[in-house]
């Protein structure tokens, strides 16, 4: 992978994990960074997934993009339930 991919990954990831906790009700208490880092899986994930299902995934796909977002808000819940377990101890 280039750096113009791993830059352009990491943009698209915090577009991506920023929709996952705008949809998401209530505050979720988690830093940027992981915010970013949940994007990017969300988004690789949501990718594979659409391939899985026989969407097209070259181009702009409305049917990927938001299958992407709801796998990045599924795994945002999990991180954030974990990350707040984790602050209390």
């Amino acid at each position: 992978m280039t750096v113009t991919g791993i830059i352009t990954a990491l943009l698209f990831g915090a577009i991506i994990g920023g929709l996952a906790r705008l949809v998401l009700p209530g505050r979720q208490n988690i830093p940027v960074w992981l915010t970013i880092a949940v994007g990017v899986i969300g988004a690789l994930i949501g990718t594979f997934l659409a391939r899985t299902f026989g969407v097209r995934t070259s181009g702009f796909s409305m049917l990927e993009l938001i299958l992407q977002i709801v796998v990045a808000a599924l795994v945002v819940t999990v991180v954030a339930r974990a990350y707040r377990r984790r602050s209390y101890r």
